[in-house]
């Protein structure tokens, strides 16, 4: 049994036609046999070719509805068939300005871009100029080196077993997953088209010491047992380099201390900002002198951390 068109496109038997060829575009896109590898891939872009064949000319569309799978017996009869009647009619050959792939018409008119939806299959069928594929490959960073940017060196394998270095400039606050393009360093073209892009996806190696939320980059502080009571000020190394952080008297652990701006930079909007969460240190072992004040200290000091609990 021949599939519904309308099934086959995933739209309503009301649909618009711009919601046809929003869909017909989704699924050619997916099925086209030049970029999904999967055995039953042609067939499917066959059967959505015809579908949108159909179902985009109002005529061909009108005696669809009415006669279903057997809508092309009825080309030119005016819907009439038998005796009295025009009779079946031949199947319509495709309409002026389609190409046809395998049994499906396509329409190559209208405001639907071929070249970007297709890539150019067609004209590499015919043995014409395309351009050449892109390649991808991931482009391993430092929390630092995402932050900073600046110029890097990277090192590719090639298809010829050998290995080439690109030159890539790394913009300042690049996160994990984003994509830096090297125009025209992909594979050549065909026939004198020009080659293909480089696409570079951004990962950000672990990095113990920092976690990154957003553009907000988290640390831990770790402080002395006075230094928490008492107040001071620490330096310390942050991706965006040394800074002082005001730790403010009577802080304990898990206390957050905002840095405004001090995170991950923004090319296109206000940077994130730096947290550092302090961790109250003990010493692992006391000197005399050490142990005679904390014992001075336990001795004076009246304070219950676990009153409130």
């Amino acid at each position: 049994m021949a599939k519904d068109h309308y099934s086959v496109l995933g739209v309503p038997r009301t649909a618009k036609p711009d919601e046809i060829q929003r869909a017909y575009r989704k699924l050619a896109r997916k099925y086209h046999p030049d970029v999904n590898r999967e055995p039953d891939a042609a067939d499917k872009f066959k059967e959505v070719g015809e579908a949108y064949d159909t179902l985009s000319d109002p005529e061909t569309r009108a005696r669809y509805d009415r006669f279903g799978s057997d809508y092309r017996q009825y080309a030119g009869s005016g819907g009439r068939s038998g005796p009295g009647g025009a009779g079946p009619g031949p199947r319509p050959g495709p309409r002026p300005g389609r190409g046809a792939y395998g049994n499906a018409h396509v329409d190559m008119g209208g405001d639907v871009d071929w070249d970007d939806l297709l890539g150019g299959w067609f004209r590499q069928q015919a043995g014409g100029p395309s351009q050449g594929p892109d390649h991808e490959a991931d482009l391993w960073l430092t929390l630092e080196e995402a932050v900073r940017g600046g110029k890097r060196t990277v090192r590719l394998a090639q298809p010829d077993g050998e290995t080439r270095n690109y030159d890539v400039d790394v913009p300042p606050g690049v996160l994990d997953g984003q994509r830096i393009r090297l125009a025209g360093e992909g594979a050549p073209g065909r026939n004198g088209a020009p080659p293909g892009d480089l696409f570079l996806t951004v990962r950000l190696q672990p990095d113990a010491r920092y976690r990154l939320t957003g553009r907000d980059i988290h640390l831990d502080l770790s402080v002395t047992p006075s230094e928490a009571a008492l107040g001071a000020r620490i330096k310390t190394e942050a991706p965006t380099g040394t800074v002082t952080i005001t730790v403010p008297e009577g802080s304990s652990s898990g206390r957050r201390l905002r840095l405004r701006g001090q995170g991950m930079p923004n090319p296109r909007g206000l940077p994130g900002h730096l947290y550092a969460e302090i961790r109250i240190m003990v010493p692992p072992s006391l000197s005399k002198e050490e142990r005679k004040l904390y014992e001075k200290l336990a001795s004076v000091s009246d304070f219950n951390p676990r009153e409130d609990q």
